[in-house]
């Protein structure tokens, strides 16, 4: 929206013109308009003129809402849910600011692709309906605390990779949501892109077989998620996405991962029983961590 200032009074009265000011010249009279061509009426003219200019009006409107979406299919789109998908109700997202002269990560100015928002406010919010855990509700986590994501007997390997890749920050949200599944988000930040996304080869992903090497403390057992398209990925962004083809202990889990220029996101989610956990509320999950991100 377009800030309006109030005007003074002499700003707001119109100048007086010179005492001996030329008169201003007159415009050119328009040529005349050549007669239109035998069709339909003046009134159907009229009428889809004033169709057109609205389509147009709201065409403007809608390229912000747009952006980024344009290339994914109607069942990729957070936005465009319907009731039989399994999709959750976010709130609406916007972008942090930022300080004063800072480029977002990956915008021209920004080489190093560095977020220089608020990591916290980098956080997806919890979805309507969810219970929101206490101790991950957006705020700073230790190191301990994104370490307990993964399976004991790796930790302290994991521990000492961490330390090695210097990270800046840490920060977390969790919620459960009515039919039991439960949702954790960690953002952390590095020093660097080289960092995040060497911590995230060393210790996270196996090149070789293209699963996990670690898992989580609830399970080992993760598979390629062979359902993720990797639709809605930022541009400069990368994916990695896993699960549990079938639920190997009490719960069904699946866990991704984004690479953003200095920030790793962590995402899993797991429900107990039969059902274990769905892919379409997973992947949008996924795909809004990382528009924010981006």
């Amino acid at each position: 929206m377009t800030q309006q200032t109030a005007k003074t009074p002499a700003e707001a009265a119109p100048a007086a013109p010179p005492a001996e000011a030329d008169p201003a010249p007159q415009a050119p009279e328009p040529l005349p308009s050549p007669p239109l061509p035998s069709g339909p009426p003046r009134r159907v003219l009229r009428a889809v003129a004033r169709w057109t200019v609205a389509v147009l009006v709201l065409g403007g409107l809608g390229a912000g809402t747009a952006f980024g979406i344009t290339s994914m299919e109607r069942t990729d789109v957070p936005g465009l849910a319907t009731e039989s998908d399994g999709r959750w109700d976010y709130p609406e997202l916007s972008l942090p600011a930022l300080p004063a002269g800072s480029p977002r990560p990956f915008s021209d100015g920004n080489v190093g692709e560095i977020h220089h928002a608020d990591l916290r406010r980098l956080l997806l919010p919890a979805p309507a309906g969810a219970t929101v855990d206490k101790k991950l509700d957006g705020g700073w986590v230790s190191t301990e605390q994104y370490l307990s994501e993964y399976v004991k007997s790796k930790r302290s390997d994991i521990a000492h990779t961490l330390k090695d890749s210097a990270p800046r920050h840490v920060t977390a949200r969790g919620w459960t949501m009515p039919d039991g599944t439960s949702t954790r988000i960690y953002l952390v930040q590095f020093n660097s892109t080289a960092f995040a996304q060497g911590f995230l080869d060393e210790i996270v992903l196996d090149t070789t077989s293209g699963v996990p090497l670690v898992g989580t403390s609830e399970t080992s057992e993760m598979d390629f998620d062979e359902g993720w398209s990797g639709a809605g990925e930022v541009d400069g962004t990368v994916s990695y996405v896993f699960g549990e083809q079938k639920p190997y202990g009490a719960a069904q889990v699946r866990q991704g991962y984004l690479v953003a220029g200095d920030t790793l996101a962590l995402v899993v989610q797991s429900r107990k029983g039969k059902e274990g956990t769905k892919s379409v509320p997973f992947h949008q999950t996924l795909i809004l961590q990382n528009q924010l991100l981006g």
